[in-house]
């Protein structure tokens, strides 16, 4: 069996059942999403640091004007002043939708993977603006992301395309699934497909800093299918995290899973926002290489490279330019720690904070490498130039991969020239 066997049913479209998954900050590029909506998909952008991602886009200044706007406070380690301005946050997010849904030109779908764990110091109100946003600029579909908000669904209950948009969860249990489900029920708006991420992705994990190694992710998808028949419920089920091979995929199809999510192999693709050394880093990891922490300021722990340089930050927190992850009072974990380490410095010695890290700045400088628990595989799927260094993919040679590849074969794109014999 391959995956081409089956097919993903949203409403009234069908899809090839292969989901790009989101990553920011902009390594789920506008590209990349288009690649996989054009082969009959559906790719994700993620509404990770919009603002910046605008910027680098397309020459606006957001960053900018809100470091201005809010310079005088740059050395104060209470950051309650600092807020979005909310216009621009919904411009922002208009015009990343719109430059990529203008460009389809397949059968697939576009979706946003929205992070709702950006409180951005004001979490309702800048959660509500992003989601609004991207519905008025025409996305196809939203997935609710990194922290899932009960209060979610019904900031945009009165949007006129709150029963059009495809609205999906990311969930890493069934007693979350339960949870939302109760609420979704009384708004009478039940999730259009549930993404169940296991221990095994890639970035935060939706599991505790320690019990995430007691989870595998077959049991939880098939946990959730059948309460999901219990209930009588018909929703999507589309399995995530450590899915590397189109047979690691038919796997959950032949279980009843209606697609799968995949990323990590995408994140070394021409099309990948990673800066081009990054990618030959990752194709380079060994299993070794690779660690979940607890450096995020969202509580989350998280899986990337050991070698991210975000791990080794010690730099004065940029708040009144980025700012996404502080809370309704202006605090953000780092901020708490590098002040710590700054009054408990010593005169010559460099600073160092070991227990969080700068995840705005690290994540907007590609300095943050994360990744799922196989991106030591990735030399597999790709050749080795003459000169060392590894051939990238495109987004279609691994799409395609998944789609028809079986008994764990992996098809390597086409040798460029450069590439040995």
């Amino acid at each position: 069996m391959k995956v081409d066997n089956f097919r993903l049913q949203l409403g009234k479209k069908e899809y090839i059942p292969i989901v790009v998954g989101g990553m920011g900050v902009n390594i789920s590029t506008t590209e990349l999403a288009l690649a996989a909506e054009r082969l009959g998909g559906i790719g994700h952008i993620s509404d990770a640091e919009v603002c910046h991602v605008c910027d680098q886009l397309f020459s606006t200044s957001y960053t900018t004007r809100k470091r201005k706007k809010y310079s005088y406070n740059a050395g104060n380690r209470d950051k309650f002043d600092v807020h979005f301005d909310l216009g621009e946050l919904a411009e922002a997010q208009k015009m990343y939708v719109e430059h990529t849904v203008s460009q389809k030109s397949g059968n697939g779908a576009i979706f946003m993977n929205c992070m709702e764990k950006l409180t951005m110091r004001d979490s309702s109100e800048t959660l509500q603006t992003r989601l609004s946003a991207a519905m008025d600029a025409g996305i196809d579909g939203l997935t609710l992301a990194a922290g899932l908000n009960l209060r979610t669904l019904d900031l945009i209950k009165d949007h006129p395309r709150f029963h059009d948009v495809k609205i999906g969860i990311i969930i890493s249990s069934l007693r979350a699934l339960n949870i939302f489900l109760k609420r979704a029920i009384k708004l009478r708006r039940i999730p259009d497909y549930i993404i169940v991420e296991g221990p095994l992705a890639g970035g935060h994990l939706g599991f505790g800093p320690e019990d995430w190694k007691s989870y595998n992710l077959y049991t939880i998808v098939k946990e959730v299918l059948d309460f999901l028949k219990s209930e009588d419920l018909t929703i999507p089920v589309i399995p995530a995290g450590g899915i590397f091979t189109g047979t690691d995929a038919v796997k959950f199809l032949e279980t009843g899973a209606s697609a799968v999510q995949v990323a990590t192999r995408f994140t070394i693709t021409k099309e990948s926002g990673l800066p081009y050394d990054v990618k030959q880093r990752y194709i380079n990891t060994e299993k070794g290489d690779i660690v979940v922490n607890t450096v995020s300021p969202t509580g989350y722990p998280m899986r990337m490279l050991r070698s991210s340089p975000v791990l080794n930050y010690a730099i004065k927190p940029n708040c009144e330019g980025f700012g996404y992850l502080l809370d309704n009072k202006g605090r953000c974990g780092y901020i708490e720690s590098f002040y710590r380490a700054l009054e408990a410095g010593k005169k010559g010695r460099r600073m160092e904070i070991t227990d969080q890290t700068c995840l705005c700045t690290g994540m907007a400088k590609y300095d943050c490498w994360t990744c799922g628990d196989t991106a030591w595989r990735l030399k597999e799927t790709t050749n080795k130039m003459a000169e060392g260094s590894w051939q990238l993919p495109a987004a279609e040679d691994i799409f395609l991969d998944y789609r028809f590849s079986e008994d764990h074969h992996i098809q390597k794109p086409s040798p460029e020239e450069r590439v040995n014999s």
